[in-house]
């Protein structure tokens, strides 16, 4: 009885790369059933080991013979072809050296693997469970078949150990290739809810109706073995970057499929790599970018761009267009918890010699990382930060400094910003960790790349504390409350002459209640004076009335003089109101045209001030803002704008504990007064609590 239905089999045998897109093509358009992981690994796994390990092993013949031993029944009578097996009468593919896969081989493959799940199949027909959804138990039994049956070597850190061939022909998977193995085991034993969950550097599962429950199957480090079977449970260990802090890649099928293509490893040694492994990878990856499974998938955009990067594909996106895609994918699924598309983008910008660039995307892989806790399981991230620090930027300093240009990073304070930004997420990686990050080889690196940069381009930094700010607003804005509270509450909400309305009000009247009150009166003028004004744009006044007091008001007056001269006024108010009326409408008129003239300029003005401010403000460089959360940058934010760098405080101030332990080692004297002197912010620095009494005895007396 076959394994695999008529559509399948007729694919075979596989002869050149189109005949493997074709296979994996069928399994992902397969409607009726989803995509057979086992079939599809043991296919890239054996095309892999017959065009990279095989090389290898020609190579030295030591571990050739070794190795053949315990492999050659099914290498040798099924794999026709291949790199090293030429030169034995092997058939290739056209003259190639791409292995011929045929379909006995790959049948022979499957139903080893299916055998030792057997086990497992005989204990689900005796409970007769008829659950669709797999449970701990079943999970944990898959996973110690495999774990079981691995060699017990140091062989984990070796490459291409990642396919079911690797663990059907030689008993060796890597970290990855465990996790993979239980979920194929699972699905072959019919339970469809089990899933990866991919982090940045571990895996794990995911099961269960609703896929929320977790398991661990796999190891990561040392020591992590009987970790297998707990659940990723939500607290200090699931807040750090191993983890990714609760946002994984949760696979489906196709993902998962994705994965299988991820894991090809083309590399033959340290700085070689197969290019016919690579070819294969690169186009599995566009047909799956194609069918969008590489959508929620950030690293294996990553992937895609290296291998677009290395060979370029006619018609394709480019390789930058894929880490920005890679980018926006953890944006926007993992709210941006993943670091390794930073890195990426980073990468490829330094290798293009972009460096404003590049330090723009290791600021943002710093942003990334500063949201977590560093633990000790974070090692290969702490080797990708610390290279960042310590060679490349080094190196892009010596290259920018070598010559004097205009254009140079080292005249951009936007680069010195994002320099900035990315130490201070290390060190706020660091806070509240139990391993400190940063030693004395940051620190040297960091200082000499810091005095880089002359004094007028550090200082057009705006530098801004994320917590400290808010507080600092809030205290002003107190201080001014508190300066008003000693005046009365109606002049609170004045905002000019506060003081010289009091004093007037306490000389002239003795009192602020009838200072106002008069105030308020002035302001109130008499009718006669009201009409006096109104006759004042018809006619002139005349000068012996503004003069003496007598006479009429104004010249072309006929009505007879009183006595009053406010009588006279009013009077004459009274005769005219028809034509003041008349008078005061056209007033009224032209100040309203007046009006929409000049509001018409102010319009225009405004206009003309936008176009002017946006040509200067494109001709202008904005000064960069940043804002730093650690306490250790936060305490370097007057030394870094100094004119004079003090390189030993920046290094002092680096280097200090980020926290001091309750119940720890306690601190001398004089190592109190100097972590006092350097940091001046608790975390940040060596920060000393008040009860620390035994630091001031004696020597003597400690040791007794």
């Amino acid at each position: 009885m076959t394994e695999f239905c008529d559509d399948v089999i007729k694919l075979f045998p596989l002869r050149a790369i189109p005949d493997v897109i074709k296979l994996f093509r069928q399994q992902l358009n397969n409607r009726e059933e989803e995509p057979d992981l086992t079939l599809l690994s043991i296919v890239t796994g054996l095309i892999e080991h017959s065009l990279t390990t095989k090389v290898l092993e020609s190579s030295s013949s030591g571990s050739s013979s070794s190795h053949n031993n315990n492999n050659n029944n099914i290498n040798n009578n099924h794999v026709d072809g291949g790199k090293g097996t030429t030169a034995a009468g092997g058939e290739t593919a056209n003259g190639g050296n791409f292995p011929v896969i045929r379909y006995d081989t790959v049948e022979t493959l499957y139903k080893r693997f299916k055998s030792v799940l057997a086990p497992i199949e005989k204990l689900l027909v005796k409970t007769t469970t008829d659950s669709k959804f797999a449970s701990r138990e079943i999970i944990k039994k898959v996973s110690d078949i495999i774990w079981n049956s691995l060699l017990r070597s140091s062989y984990k850190d070796r490459a291409h150990l990642q396919s079911l061939y690797s663990y059907l022909c030689g008993n060796k998977l890597d970290c990855f290739g465990v996790a993979f193995a239980v979920v194929a085991g699972c699905q072959m034993l019919g339970y469809r809810d089990v899933h990866l969950a991919i982090s940045e550097d571990h895996v794990w599962v995911v099961f269960g109706k609703t896929g929320d429950e977790t398991i661990e199957v796999t190891w990561h480090g040392k020591g992590a073995e009987d970790k297998r079977g707990q659940s990723v449970a939500p607290g200090i260990e699931s807040q750090t970057w191993l983890y990714v802090a609760g946002h994984p890649v949760v696979c489906n099928r196709y993902m998962e499929v994705a994965a299988i293509v991820s894991a090809i490893n083309p590399s033959l040694t340290a700085t070689s790599a197969c290019l016919e492994v690579a070819d294969l990878q690169q186009q599995l990856l566009w047909l799956l970018y194609d069918m969008g499974h590489l959508k929620k998938y950030p690293m294996a955009l990553g992937c895609l761009g290296e291998l677009e990067e290395v060979e370029p594909t006619a018609g394709r996106k480019c390789c930058e267009e894929l880490y920005n895609e890679s980018v926006r994918s953890a944006q926007t699924y993992y709210r941006n918890h993943h670091v390794y598309p930073y890195t990426y983008q980073g990468g490829y910008y330094y290798r293009k010699n972009m460096y404003r660039e590049a330090f723009a995307s290791w600021a943002d892989s710093s942003d990334v990382i500063r949201l977590y806790n560093y633990s000790r399981d974070d090692e290969e991230i702490y080797k990708e930060f610390l290279d960042i620090a310590n060679e490349l930027i080094p190196q892009v300093m010596k290259l920018e400094s070598s010559g004097h240009s205009a254009k140079s990073i080292l005249r951009d304070s936007s680069c010195f910003a994002n320099l900035l930004r990315f130490y201070d997420g290390i060190c706020k990686w660091e806070e509240g960790s139990q391993t400190p990050i940063l030693h004395i080889g940051w620190a040297k690196p960091l200082v000499a790349t810091i005095a880089k940069f002359d004094h007028d381009i550090r200082s057009q930094v705006i530098i801004k504390c994320a917590d400290q700010e808010p507080q600092a607003q809030q205290q002003q804005y107190g201080q001014e409350n508190g300066s008003k509270n000693g005046t009365d509450d109606s002049l609170q909400h004045h905002n000019n002459n506060n003081i010289v309305k009091i004093d007037a009000n306490c000389v002239t009247n003795g009192t602020r209640a009838n200072g106002s009150s008069a105030a308020a009166k002035g302001n109130l003028l008499p009718k006669s004076l009201e009409a006096l004004v109104g006759k004042c744009g018809e006619k002139l006044l005349n000068p012996e009335f503004l003069l003496q007091g007598g006479g009429q008001p104004f010249t072309t007056e006929e009505s007879a003089p009183s006595s009053d001269g406010e009588g006279t006024v009013s009077s004459t108010a009274v005769d005219n109101k028809p034509t003041q009326a008349a008078c005061n409408g056209k007033r009224e008129e032209a100040v309203v045209k007046k009006q929409q003239d000049e509001e018409q300029q102010k319009s225009v003005k405004k206009e003309k001030q936008r176009e002017e401010s946006a040509v200067n403000d494109a001709m202008e460089p904005k000064r960069p803002i940043i804002v730093l959360y650690s306490q250790k940058m936060k305490g370097l934010k007057d030394l870094l704008l100094t004119e004079k760098l003090n390189t030993n405080a920046i290094s002092l101030q680096i280097t200090a504990q980020s926290q001091v332990q309750v119940g720890g080692k306690k601190l001398r004297g004089s190592q109190v007064s100097l972590g006092g002197s350097i940091g001046g912010t608790t975390g940040g620095a060596i920060a000393v609590g008040d009860g620390i009494e035994g630091n001031t005895r004696p020597k003597r007396a400690r040791r007794e």
